[in-house]
């Protein structure tokens, strides 16, 4: 009698527990409780819009087992740009699956439809999507997709020999578990960093990647300065110009480009961004390459001529009460910069070869990002090509160990497949390659 009390009591407890779980079909919780001798078939490190978009390409198909993992708390896309009137540079159509599989439940169009937005989409009559509004479609694909899992940092990936598969060693930034992942492939899609220039390091500069956290801050200062020629950079200025003579600041912005370029967006330039021209770069050798690629720098660094456009109108309407509160510096280059209760800068004019200093009360570096390989690699450094300059040697198929099917990138070629590498135009492209390599 008192065994069948203690196995109604155990039973009752597990019943409990897993009651407890069957609640909240938390994918990252119920993974951390299971012994994890699981092989997938892929699993995706870091999930940007690049990876997302391989998952919802993946999840559909019949007998491929995916996961993706990433250790933020959700999908957000450079949460500190996300300004109120920030557009995308890509049209709407290059979502995450529609020019890989125009019939996905993961379109944009299907999340307007959802979000009850689909008539006034139409009406806007504009391909642009608001910054926010792109951020917002990717979290509610990924809210439906079962293949991600935030919350999970990898620290270090081997290869096992016996099982012929890669083992990712994981903790949660949730509850500190640890777990590891088992996956017969790899794609990597860990994104860019923040970078800023070897003067600024040290420096307390605010890089526009965090500018939404600051802009309060920044608006307290009676002297503020950007530094950068880009969208963001663009994008932060109109945004500080609309309050500066109400707030009572001045504004600079400085840039060692010779003008403020526009983004080169004409047709037949697009067509460097198609599957054709990927296959011409890639063929060339990577002595040409680099120098095609720095020449190209203004047909994806450019600034939006909307933007453009809005900064011009912005200064005229500002002009009518006197002088705008604000400069426009080209040609000069920010050569340092020291800081004691205020910023020095000293800057370098290309065409005058003259050297001055301003000082300002706060600086925005607009700088851009950078690839930065993820430290769990090491594990693995043996399984990775790399070329002579000891950056990945990107295959066409987008692979970089040395059987040409096992690892794969997202947006860590620009070195070898050109300016479409960070466009999000090619990104299904991407994914249909590395796709169709995997499932053969």
């Amino acid at each position: 009698m008192i065994m069948v009390l203690i196995t109604i009591v155990i039973c009752d407890i597990i019943c409990t527990n897993l009651q407890a779980v069957l609640i909240e079909p938390d994918i990252c919780t119920v993974l951390e409780m299971r012994m994890h001798d699981r092989i997938y078939d892929l699993i995706g490190v870091g999930i940007g819009p690049f990876n997302l978009g391989l998952a919802a390409l993946s999840e559909p198909i019949s007998g491929f087992d995916t996961l993706f993992l990433d250790m933020a708390d959700g999908f957000n896309w450079h949460p500190g740009m996300l300004l109120d009137h920030a557009t995308m540079q890509t049209s709407f159509i290059a979502d995450l699956v529609t020019l890989a599989n125009p019939t996905s439940p993961y379109s944009f169009l299907n999340f307007a439809k959802h979000s009850g937005r689909l008539y006034a989409f139409y009406i806007k009559e504009d391909f642009f999507l608001l910054r926010q509004e792109y951020n917002q479609y990717c979290q509610w694909v990924a809210a439906q997709l079962s293949n991600v899992c935030f919350q999970q940092f990898v620290q270090f990936a081997r290869y096992d020999e016996k099982k012929s598969c890669y083992v990712l060693s994981c903790i949660s930034t949730k509850t500190g578990v640890t777990s590891q992942y088992l996956a017969k492939k790899i794609v990597l899609g860990t994104g860019t960093k923040p970078l800023l220039p070897p003067c600024c390091e040290a420096i307390p500069v605010v890089h526009s990647s965090q500018y939404a956290y600051r802009k309060n801050e920044l608006q307290q200062k009676k002297r503020i300065a950007i530094v950068g020629s880009g969208q963001s950079a663009a994008e932060i200025y109109l945004d500080l110009l609309k309050d500066a003579r109400r707030l009572g600041y001045q504004l600079d912005w400085i840039t060692r480009s010779a003008r403020f370029f526009p983004l080169e967006y004409t047709k037949l330039t697009l067509e460097m961004t198609s599957p054709d021209y990927i296959d011409y770069f890639h063929s060339l050798p990577s002595a040409v390459r680099a120098p095609l690629l720095d020449s190209q720098k203004g047909l994806y660094k450019g600034i939006n001529r909307t933007l453009i456009n809005a900064i011009f109108d912005e200064l005229y309407r500002i002009g009518i009460d006197g002088p705008p509160p604000s400069q426009l510096v080209c040609n000069t280059e920010l050569q340092s910069i020291r800081y004691k209760d205020t910023f020095f800068l000293t800057l370098y004019h290309e065409e005058t070869k003259q050297l001055s200093t301003a000082d300002y009360d706060s600086v925005i570096i607009a700088s851009g990002y950078g690839y930065q390989e993820p430290a769990f690699l090491q594990g693995i450094g043996q399984r990775i090509l790399r070329d002579e300059t000891g950056q990945f040697a990107v295959r066409r198929n987008y692979s970089i160990d040395p059987l040409g099917k096992e690892i794969f990138v997202q947006n860590a070629e620009l070195h070898t497949h050109g300016l479409a590498a960070p466009d999000l135009t090619m990104a299904c492209h991407r994914n249909s390659i590395i796709l169709r390599e995997i499932l053969g």
